[in-house]
């Protein structure tokens, strides 16, 4: 636990430029936000093949925010594939999820990260809603 806040601490101290804290911690709440904003929204349309759209869009809308959403997208992704791993060593029995999947989930989220239009994910059919 004291690493993962030593590493936490260090990645926020080098995320930071020359902009104040407290932009930063805005933009990375704002990040946040977009973050679960995308993932309610996975599952309320409950619409098959739409996982990498959602994980592109709202990387994609943490990263307009500024460095705050661009470290809050990373951070909130690596954790959450670490849990998704975790989890299904835990309950399934099976060491990984598949080496596709996690390669295919990070390239959707590395590129609405890196501000590239999000809609190249999304699936046909999925409502414009989304």
């Amino acid at each position: 636990m004291k690493l993962f806040i030593g590493v936490l601490f260090c990645t926020l101290i080098m995320g930071v430029t020359g902009e104040g804290w407290y932009s930063f911690f805005k933009e990375a709440v704002q990040g946040a936000s977009d973050l679960w904003r995308a993932y309610w929204d996975m599952r309320e349309a409950n619409y098959q093949n739409s996982g990498r759209y959602f994980r592109a869009r709202g990387n994609y809308e943490a990263a307009q925010r500024g460095p705050g959403g661009v470290w809050a997208a990373k951070i909130i992704s690596n954790v959450g594939e670490y849990l998704q791993g975790f989890l299904h060593q835990i309950y399934l029995g099976r060491d990984s999820i598949g080496l596709e999947d996690q390669v295919s989930n990070r390239r959707a989220e590395e590129w609405g990260r890196s501000g590239q239009d999000p809609d190249h994910f999304r699936p046909e059919g999925l409502p414009k809603k989304y």
